[in-house]
């Protein structure tokens, strides 16, 4: 065991963890959910550490010696050497100034391993005095979710949806040529062909990657350098600059620095926005995943236009049933979603003058977000959407009895006599085709023409 020291006491720690006394009191403090902040967030903490190390001893305030083993501790947490270090819970003090200071301590203890120095000795290396220079909670946790976020958005999201497009590209192009019946309010619809119905699918993700990738460059503007409430109180003229221009070469990514840093305290609006960029996804997968298991309901007694692969048995007491459980599981993640979003929407408007202290809470939803998103969007396209198959004869059966294709005979007979006609077909259990022919309002050769299903998809 050591003992360290804060401005409340003493603390006892066990000698073989980096973190310290402020870190130890959250621990106790905040025993809540058990439940820690992202890998990437805690590696966004790393950079953010490392970046403002670099620009300090650039501007000659860091000793050298004091430095390189800063930098060292920094990079390895920014490499996910010490994750298990970062332990306090998500629901913590406001504004995450447990977790800044256990990025500060971690660091400051590894620093004074590395120059063989005992950790909490703090003489030489201090948490708050060289680790936390020219920095506040107040700026470094705002820019550690924009960089987390932003970096899991470009890796991890918007890769497993491009290749989720590309599978309902690929699809709407296999399944071009059957013809089915499509349906408005659930009930029968003129035809339309399973290849447009699935393209339809395809346009829609490309529509949410665009707002996606949209929301995502507002997380460019990081407020680091802002300090407490936008000042910059502490830190010298060029930290600002020079803090940014080591982000964007540790991350490669084109970070800049907030229009206005007090604003950029004040509100952490990009997470919201970015947010509900995601809630705009769930939508619309939740719109496709419901679709999913309506067209392939049955196998007997619902629509089986599609076949699903089989995963896994769907029940335990009714044998050989199986379950659409991929668009399950997506429903499932993505109502997660719409619940988170619903989170960072109330902690993003419970800023209060200068900060927002909520968050810690709006890191975690924001990045858990993206993270069962990737993950689900993954599997439902690897595991489900890429193995479906059609039931041709199936969708061609539906689009010849569909009573709406009387809508084609309009311009032939009007409305009102193809309504006539259409209510005759259900009556009597025959197609609109047979009905018009019997009626003597088509001839057969013309009836093929005109009430040709795939011709009416507009091919």
């Amino acid at each position: 065991m050591r003992i360290e020291k804060d401005t409340l006491g003493e603390i006892k720690l066990p000698d073989d963890v980096y973190y310290g006394a402020q870190t130890k009191r959250a621990v106790d403090n905040f025993p809540i959910s058990g439940l820690k902040l992202p890998r990437r967030f805690i590696r966004a903490q790393g950079i953010v550490k490392l970046a403002a190390a670099r620009a300090n001893c650039r501007l000659g305030l860091l000793d050298r010696k004091i430095f390189r083993a800063i930098e060292k501790a920094a990079m390895e947490v920014i490499k996910g050497a010490h994750d298990n270090h970062f332990v306090v819970d998500v629901y913590q003090a406001g504004a995450g100034t447990s977790q800044n200071m256990n990025a500060n301590e971690v660091i400051a203890n590894r620093a004074l391993e590395i120059l063989k120095c005992k950790k909490g000795d703090y003489k030489l290396i201090h948490p708050n005095d060289h680790v936390n220079m020219a920095q506040s909670t107040n700026d470094t946790i705002p820019a550690s979710i924009y960089i987390s976020a932003f970096e899991a958005v470009r890796e991890d999201l918007l890769p497993v949806l491009n290749a989720l497009r590309g599978t309902m590209t690929g699809k709407s192009r296999e399944f071009d040529a059957i013809v089915k019946a499509g349906r408005t309010h659930l009930q029968d619809a003129v035809p339309i062909r399973l290849g447009q119905e699935i393209g339809g699918y395809a346009e829609s993700i490309k529509n949410d990657i665009r707002r996606i990738s949209h929301a995502a460059g507002s997380l460019l503007y990081l407020p680091i350098g802002g300090n407490a409430v936008g000042t910059g109180i502490n830190a010298k003229p060029g930290f600002r600059k020079y803090v940014i221009r080591e982000i964007r070469m540790i991350t490669g990514i084109k970070f800049r620095s907030s229009e206005n840093m007090f604003e950029g305290i004040q509100n952490i609006h990009p997470a919201l926005e970015l947010s509900a960029s995601l809630r705009g996804l769930s939508i619309t997968l939740t719109k496709i995943a419901n679709d999913i298991r309506l067209l392939s309901s049955g196998p007997r007694t619902g629509f089986a236009e599609i076949q699903l692969p089989v995963v896994q048995p769907g029940s335990s007491i009714m044998p050989g049933k199986v379950n659409p459980v991929m668009a399950e599981m997506l429903n499932m993640v993505c109502f997660q979603v719409l619940g988170n979003d619903t989170t960072i929407a109330y902690a993003t408007q419970a800023s209060q003058l200068e900060l927002n202290v909520m968050m810690p809470v709006i890191a975690h939803n924001l990045l858990v977000s993206i993270e069962i998103l990737t993950r689900g969007i993954n599997a439902f396209n690897n595991k489900c959407l890429k193995r479906i198959k059609a039931d041709a004869a199936k969708c061609q059966t539906l689009a010849e009895t569909t009573l709406a294709i009387a809508t084609a005979l309009n311009p032939i007979i009007g409305y009102t006599s193809a309504a006539e006609v259409s209510k005759e077909a259900y009556r009597t259990g025959k197609s609109v085709k047979q009905v018009a022919i019997e009626k003597g309002i088509l001839k057969k050769t013309d009836a093929h023409r005109v009430l040709d299903p795939l011709k009416l998809t507009g091919k």
